[in-house]
């Protein structure tokens, strides 16, 4: 979540060179190199066994990283970035029930009431009065890449666990350029003349991918096989208040207080949704004890 959570930053130098969609599809391209790579010379990278793990993986790969990031990219545009991690961390929001109705997840009684003080939070971030103090266009794009987000960990959920990490991420980044290039090509193919390559923000590309969209990735991987969809989102709420951290430290931006009790609420969230996590500890069912010792 500390990986992501500057990623908004980075993310926003980069497109002060390049349009959403080519800072995305740059970024995936290079990320699903690096895996390929990593893979091949650790030897960790498997074949998929079934045409049904192939279409979960593509499920995933259109949801996340193709839907989410070029959403990401397009309201990270319009917006300041503390502001949109906020809107990003009601992801957690709506997990839960998505996990509940497709997957049979379970939801707790803690999990809702996190939810709840959580969405309090981000509700005094995104309004001023009673008016949004958001571009309502960035706010509309930027909940597209919330649902995106929600149905790839559902997806995600559904890969066997008999695949490495590395192996299922990689997957996951090679379906998304099934529509990542088509669609780069569409928006951006026509403009190319007119974009000014940056090495700078071409540095920038790079990061993201190595960083956010390799190794974050690989982790929030073993995490959901570990304590789930639902508990695993429930970690983004605490990205609100990293991003806020870092536009200040970095830049000397800062928020309003309204604005920061909020993002006090949300993480505030975090912790009420995982208190359930000790106590069932010794109540995990088996298959998922077995997951969790691998």
């Amino acid at each position: 979540m500390v990986i992501w959570a500057t990623s908004f930053l980075v993310t926003q130098e980069a497109l002060k060179a390049f349009t959403p969609v080519m800072t995305v599809t740059m970024r995936i391209g290079l990320a699903t190199l690096i895996l390929l790579v990593v893979g091949l010379a650790t030897g960790n990278l498997q074949r998929l066994e079934s045409r049904r793990d192939a279409l979960t993986l593509l499920c995933a790969g259109f949801c996340q990283p193709f839907c989410y990031f070029v959403c990401e990219a397009y309201g990270l545009s319009m917006m300041n970035a503390a502001v949109a991690s906020v809107i990003l961390s009601t992801i957690p929001l709506f997990s839960p029930l998505l996990a509940y109705f497709i997957i049979g997840e379970r939801v707790s009684w803690y999990n809702l009431a996190g939810i709840v003080v959580s969405f309090v939070g981000v509700a005094m971030v995104v309004m001023e009065g009673q008016h949004l103090a958001v571009e309502p266009m960035g706010l509309a794009v930027l909940m597209l890449a919330v649902l995106s987000a929600v149905m790839y960990t559902i997806f995600l959920k559904q890969v066997p666990v008999k695949y490495s990490s590395t192996t299922t991420i990689f997957y996951v980044h090679l379906s998304s350029m099934i529509f990542f290039l088509p669609t780069f090509f569409i928006v951006d193919g026509g403009r190319l003349g007119d974009i000014e390559f940056s090495w700078r923000a071409f540095g920038y590309v790079v990061l993201l991918a190595a960083l956010a969209s390799v190794l974050g990735y690989v982790l929030f991987c073993k995490v959901i096989r570990v304590i789930g969809v639902t508990k695993s989102n429930a970690f983004n709420n605490i990205q609100p208040a990293i991003t806020a951290l870092a536009v200040w430290l970095i830049f000397g931006e800062r928020l309003a207080w309204s604005r920061m009790a909020g993002i006090v609420l949300v993480i505030a969230g975090l912790f009420v949704s995982q208190m359930q996590v000790k106590a069932g500890q010794g109540d995990r069912p088996a298959g998922e004890k077995e997951r969790h010792n691998q």
